[in-house]
Parts: C-alpha cells; sequence; structure tokens
C-alpha cells in the first residue's frame, strides 16, 4: 500500500475470507529459467531472494516467490504447496518481508499477523497476531513491528500507532510502545528505534513526525518534526536516518529527507520524490511515483543519491530505455555481490507483475512474471528448497 492512490478505497476494504478445502484447491509452484549466467553466483554470498506479492487489498492474494541465483531458476507460489494446511494461505497485502535468525518473516497488513516462517524451506512456523501491521526491524534478540492498531479505514479520529516488541525466540509480543499516527517503516541506529508517522488515515491532517524509542528502557524519548506523510527509512554507513515523505497527492510533493541521529535533527533534504528507496553502499536508489491530483497523472524517476557526498549522482539509472516499458515501479532492491539491481513492476494492480533485472550500469539482463504487485525482497545466503513430504513440519 505504498504507490497506490489508497486513500479512496481504505475505507470501502473488505477482507476476503475464502479458503482452501482440498489438495485440488493448491496451485502448484512455477518454475521458470530466466539465467543461464550463474556461474559467479555460487562464489558469492548472496544465493538468491524471496519475493513477497502483496495482492490488491480485499483479495487475499498475498504469494511469494523465490530466485535462484545459483541455478538461474525463478519460482512462483512458493508458500501454498509448501504449507498445505495452512488456510488462506499468506492473507491479505504483504507489506514487508525480512531474513532474521534464520527466519523469514513476512508482515501480512490487512490480515493483521505477522508469519513467520523457515528461511530455507518457506514452511509455516507461527503467526503473531498484530493489528494493521506495517513495517518489521531486528536488533539483538528482538523483532519490533509497527502496527496503525485500529482498523484499515479513513477516520480523521483515528487513533495513535504503536512498535510491537517480539521475542525472537519465544515469538510472542512483550511489550508495546505508543508512536504517532500511522506509523510506516522503522530502522534502528546506533541504540534506537526511528519510526516514520504517515497519520495516512487522518488525511489532510497528516502527521509529520519521527518517534525515537530508546531501545533499553522501550519507551519515545524524542520526537523529530520533518514533513507530513512520512513512509519509507533506511540507515547509511555513517548512521544517518534517510527518510520519505509521500507529500499530500496536491500542492506538497514528495520528498527525501536525512536526519542526524547524533543531535536527532533533519540536517539535509532532497527535492527528489521518494515511493521506494534502498541503500547499498554509497548509493541510495529511489524510485519517485508520484501521483499528482492536480494534473490526474504519475510522474515517475529513478534517481541515486551519493549518501556521503549527498547529492544526486544519477538523475536515471535505467540507462537502456527499459523504464518506458515499466508501467508502475513498485519496489527496487540492489545485490552489489552480483553487479545487479532489480525493479518490480506492478502494472494494473490486479494481475501479475514483472521482475526486472538490471546490471549496475542500467542495461536489462533479464525479466519474469510475478505475482500480483511483486514488491518486497529479502535476500538469503542459501537457495530455497522444497522440503521433501515426510520432513514437513505437522500443522
Amino acid at each position: 500500500m505504498k504507490k497506490r492512490v489508497y486513500i479512496l478505497l481504505l475505507g470501502i476494504c473488505m477482507v476476503w475470507t475464502g479458503c482452501r478445502t482440498d489438495a485440488e484447491d493448491i496451485i502448484p509452484s512455477q518454475d521458470e529459467e530466466v539465467s543461464t549466467d550463474n556461474s559467479a553466483q555460487t562464489r558469492e554470498s548472496i544465493k538468491g531472494f524471496y519475493l513477497l506479492n502483496e495482492g490488491n487489498m480485499g483479495s487475499n492474494k498475498c504469494t511469494l516467490d523465490f530466485y535462484d541465483a545459483t541455478t538461474g531458476i525463478y519460482t512462483r507460489n512458493i508458500y501454498a504447496e509448501v504449507n498445505p494446511s495452512v488456510v488462506k494461505e499468506l492473507g491479505d497485502v504483504g507489506n514487508d518481508l525480512q531474513v532474521y535468525d534464520g527466519k523469514l518473516w513476512a508482515v501480512v497488513n490487512c490480515s493483521h499477523f505477522v508469519e513467520v516462517m523457515d528461511a530455507g524451506t518457506a514452511e509455516h512456523i507461527t503467526q503473531i497476531s498484530i493489528p494493521n501491521c506495517r513495517y518489521i526491524c531486528f536488533d539483538g534478540e528482538y523483532a519490533y513491528v509497527s502496527s496503525y492498531a485500529g482498523p484499515v479505514q479513513i477516520d480523521p479520529n483515528a487513533r495513535l500507532g504503536y512498535v510491537a516488541k517480539i521475542g525472537i525466540k519465544t515469538l510472542q509480543v512483550v511489550d508495546t510502545c505508543t508512536v504517532g499516527y500511522q506509523p510506516d517503516e522503522l530502522v534502528v541506529s546506533d541504540g534506537r528505534i526511528y519510526v516514520a508517522n504517515s497519520g495516512g488515515y487522518r488525511v489532510p491532517n497528516y502527521d509529520r513526525t519521527v518517534s525515537v524509542i530508546d531501545i533499553a528502557s522501550f519507551r519515545v524519548v524524542e520526537t523529530i518534526d520533518v514533513a507530513i506523510n512520512l513512509h519509507r527509512m533506511e540507515v547509511d554507513k555513517r548512521g544517518y536516518v534517510w527518510v520519505s515523505s509521500r507529500g499530500d497527492y496536491y500542492g506538497r510533493d514528495s520528498k527525501t529527507f536525512v536526519i542526524d541521529t547524533k543531535g536527532n535533527e533533519v540536517c539535509d533534504s532532497f527535492e527528489v520524490a521518494n515511493s521506494e528507496m534502498t541503500i547499498s553502499g554509497d548509493s541510495l536508489y529511489i524510485i519517485g511515483s508520484e501521483w499528482s491530483y492536480v494534473s490526474n497523472s504519475w510522474r515517475v524517476t529513478y534517481k541515486i543519491i551519493d549518501t556521503e557526498k549527498r547529492q544526486v549522482v544519477s538523475e536515471n539509472f535505467i540507462a537502456d530505455g527499459t523504464g518506458s516499458r515499466i508501467r508502475m515501479p513498485y519496489g527496487v532492491a540492489v545485490n552489489r555481490y552480483a553487479g545487479e539491481f532489480y525493479i518490480t513492476d506492478a502494472g494494473n494492480y490486479v494481475s501479475p507483475g514483472t521482475l526486472y533485472c538490471f546490471s549496475l550500469d542500467g542495461v536489462l539482463k533479464w525479466s519474469v512474471r510475478t505475482g500480483d504487485i511483486p514488491a518486497h525482497f529479502a535476500f538469503v545466503s542459501t537457495p530455497w528448497h522444497k522440503p521433501n513430504k515426510e520432513e514437513k513440519i505437522e500443522e
């Protein structure tokens, strides 16, 4: 629920409750060879990645794919086949995906839970109930999940959100910390959690703050005024936090800001639209898919900011013209070990999307069909393997 113009849809959203009744309802995974030049991948620390497809809100079509960089095989929709007894599969709207402590963590927004899987097989371990959960980060023995706390709907009186603290070993929520309105992404820097508060449900009265949580006490120790409708976050090598503002889709544009975590204040800003970003070394890759109700049109940009020099070093990191084929850029990830970056295309949001793989100089290497609204990447050091039937965990 990032670049979609979802504001008008939230109030009428319904979560579908259909589930499978027998094994014949399970759609098997599908393999497709997308690359034949994979010799270097066998020597690298990253062997592939999971890709979480959000699925359109209310459709209950969140799915999980895997790209095996050692074989060049892309496998679609692995979760249902691996976990045939899990009803409703991954649920409604996959909003984040991370690997930590040998587990794969999927934040499923409108189904109100975090799905925890084995990182090697994608086998279901448990679901952790968190209402309207959004993003996840980790520090030591705990995971931290942002939550809108209330129902999925526009409400000028929507309540404050919170961050849930989850024990990595117990897989239980052990504490919560109230933050701003409708908190989105959160990151860890120097013993503190930085939380981007959007206030998206309270439109046009957006929140404009970043909450700073001291990890030791798990309490908010500072609130930083940044800009309206905050969303994504990244931490650079020097500990600075980069945060995106989506603007208001009218006269206030999307922008990118930098927070100095020593003084907990905004120290720089860029007139760079930012709907999705990822950091690799000193390069911050930014997709700007910006909707305007004034012009009733989208404006799309692909830029790179050097986080050390604090300057835009690329105005278009897709160099071969492939950008004109991408209908709605949605996700971005970089594998610098393989010399590749990836862009996902959500298309029309209700049909399968597309994953594009580029060399770091911006030339297309391959593309492949995905699930609906491909969005979130999680790199792994060992390829996914389908568990043998006799090895499957009893549900």
